[in-house]
C-alpha cells in the first residue's frame, strides 16, 4: 500500500463534489489531497485513520477532514462479504467560493471550522441527524440550490464547535516526504495484518526498512506516540467491533483482539475509550444476561 496525492475534480457544472460511495475499498489506501472532505457514514463500520489518530467509526458519523490531512478508510470485512456500505462524501477547495469569501465577517466561523479540520474533526451532538439530511438532499438539487445546501451544513457546523472532537494531535506533520509517507503506508498496512499477535520491534522495523533505534525515533516523531501505544489503539478499535458484534465472550473478545491477558486488556480498553469492556457494551444496548460467574470483570 503506497501513500498517494489523490486528485478529486469537480463536475464540467460545478465547483464541488457531492456523491454516494456504496462500496467499501474506496479509501483504503493511505492518501490525502489538496480539498477538504465531509463524510457522513449512513451505513458502515471499521477503523479510521486520520494523521496520527485511530479511532472505530460507526454507522451515522460524520467526520470533516481538512486538505492534505493523510488518512484512509477500512472497513470491516463483513462489508466486503455481505453488506454494502452507504457514504456521502463532499470534496471542496477551501477556495472555491473566491478568495475573499472567507475574509467577510460574517464567515469567520466557517474560516475557523475549515483551520480545525486540519486536524480532523468528529462531529457530535445532536445536530448529526440534520446535518446527514442536508447532505443527502445534496444528492437530488440543482447545482445551485446544492451550493446553498454547502453553505448551510458549513454554518451549521460552525456554530456548534462545542459538539466537535479534534481528532489528529496538535503536533501532526503532514508535510512528509513520498518516501516518508510510503514508509507509513506500509508501516499501518502490515500492522493491521497481524495486531492480533505480537509484533516484534525488529520485523516492523525491517517493514520500514529501519534499524530499531531509527525505527522508533521515526515512527514517535512523525505519529507523536509509540509503536507500542499505536498497536494497542488498533487492539482497543477492534475490541470494540467485537463488543458490538456480541458475537463472543469477554474473554475471547480479549484473545482475538491480541491481548495476552485480561487484566491488561481491561486496563488498556478503559485507558482509551473510557469504560470497562462490559460497561461499552452496555452503552450500545448489548449486556448479555450471563451468569454472574460467567461475567469478565478488572479483577478477573
Amino acid at each position: 500500500m503506497r501513500a498517494e496525492l489523490r486528485k478529486i475534480s469537480p463536475g464540467a457544472i460545478e465547483s464541488f463534489n457531492a456523491r454516494r460511495d456504496t462500496v467499501p475499498d474506496n479509501n483504503n489506501r493511505w492518501h490525502y489531497h489538496d480539498v477538504v472532505e465531509l463524510i457522513c457514514f449512513k451505513e458502515g463500520a471499521g477503523t479510521h485513520f486520520i494523521g496520527d489518530n485511530v479511532r472505530r467509526f460507526e454507522k451515522d458519523d460524520i467526520v470533516l477532514i481538512g486538505s492534505n490531512l493523510p488518512h484512509f478508510t477500512k472497513f470491516d470485512e463483513l462489508y466486503f462479504r455481505e453488506q454494502c456500505p452507504n457514504i456521502l462524501v463532499i470534496h471542496f477547495r477551501e477556495d472555491f467560493w473566491g478568495n475573499t469569501f472567507l475574509r467577510l465577517p460574517e464567515n469567520v466561523g466557517i474560516k475557523s471550522l475549515l483551520e480545525r479540520s486540519k486536524r480532523g474533526i468528529l462531529v457530535n451532538g445532536p445536530r448529526k441527524q440534520q446535518l446527514a439530511h442536508l447532505m443527502e438532499k445534496m444528492l437530488e438539487v440543482n447545482v445551485q440550490e446544492k451550493l446553498i445546501l454547502l453553505l448551510e451544513v458549513l454554518y451549521l457546523m460552525a456554530d456548534f464547535k462545542e459538539d466537535e472532537k479534534l481528532l489528529s494531535s496538535m503536533g501532526f506533520a503532514s508535510d512528509y516526504s513520498q518516501k516518508e509517507q510510503d514508509r507509513i503506508s506500509d508501516i499501518y498496512d502490515y500492522t493491521l495484518k497481524n495486531f492480533q499477535r505480537k509484533i516484534y520491534l525488529e520485523e516492523i522495523s525491517e517493514v520500514a526498512t529501519l534499524a530499531p533505534e531509527s525505527f522508533c525515533r521515526f515512527f514517535r516523531s512523525r505519529m507523536k506516540k509509540t509503536y507500542s501505544d499505536f498497536v494497542l489503539e488498533i487492539r482497543v478499535g477492534h475490541a470494540c467491533k467485537l463488543l458490538i458484534e456480541d458475537h463472543l465472550n469477554l474473554k475471547q473478545i480479549c484473545y482475538e483482539s491480541g491481548f495476552n491477558n485480561r487484566v491488561t486488556f481491561h486496563r488498556y480498553f478503559k485507558k482509551h475509550t473510557g469504560l470497562s469492556p462490559a460497561s461499552y457494551q452496555k452503552e450500545f444496548g448489548l449486556d448479555k444476561a450471563l451468569p454472574t460467574a460467567k461475567r469478565l470483570s478488572p479483577q478477573s
